[in-house]
């Protein structure tokens, strides 16, 4: 299941691109959270510690308890993170609220393990038609990952959504006949055949077109001398 993870937050109160440049050089990183009753929120975070998350976080969901002064903690998901396209450091983090009695909708990572055995012995390709699975769950019972056991697939064989197992308390409203993972036959390429040769191609010739004579003008005669 997703881990949930302690972050200090403070209220922000400066908005502008200067307040946020002085906001970035005291280490701090510009945050908002949103959802739940409660009016969007203007926060501030450590960088180093958001920093710290991201890089032990163990899937693409993380659940995020705020501890904002002055306040009773709020739990979160952190829904988006802005990177500086150089340098990819943090520039901005979206938190979205989640209480933990309501049912929350994430995209988990589908997670293909084993080896099929139509790739294994026949050459096989796995082929991955779906890269993740729109869930729906409580906060408690948000997976880091799905797994999917395609050792016993092979060629022809696809396992669709209604087939992957679910954990407890996880559900999907995708449609249960869509293709996640199937196994196609090997790409076998045409070998010439021994021996023929291709025949020249000849070039192709294009005829100058003759000129045809001109009509002599109607009642026209030859003259003599």
């Amino acid at each position: 299941m997703a881990k949930q993870v302690k972050l200090i937050a403070e209220r922000r109160t400066a908005i502008g691109r200067s307040a946020v440049r002085k906001l970035k050089a005291s280490g701090a990183v510009p945050a908002i959270i949103y959802g739940a009753k409660d009016k969007p929120e203007a926060l501030q975070v450590s960088k180093r510690d958001i920093g710290t998350i991201l890089s032990h976080a163990s899937g693409e969901n993380i659940l995020v308890e705020l501890e904002i002064a002055g306040s009773a903690n709020r739990l979160a998901l952190l829904q988006e993170v802005q990177h500086a396209p150089i340098g990819g450091d943090v520039l901005h983090v979206d938190f979205h609220a989640v209480s933990m009695d309501e049912t929350i909708e994430a995209d988990v990572p589908l997670e293909p393990t084993g080896t099929a055995n139509g790739v294994k012995n026949f050459g096989g390709l796995l082929e991955q038609s779906l890269r993740s699975l729109s869930i729906e769950c409580l906060p408690r019972d948000l997976p880091d990952v799905i797994s999917v056991d395609v050792s016993a697939l092979n060629i022809g064989d696809a396992i669709h959504v209604r087939e992957i197992p679910l954990p407890s308390g996880v559900t999907t409203r995708m449609p249960p006949d869509l293709t996640a993972i199937s196994v196609l036959p090997p790409t076998v390429e045409e070998e010439p055949v021994a021996g023929a040769v291709e025949a020249p191609t000849a070039p192709e010739v294009i005829k100058e077109k003759k000129e045809e004579p001109e009509a002599a003008a109607p009642g026209a005669k030859d003259q003599k001398k």
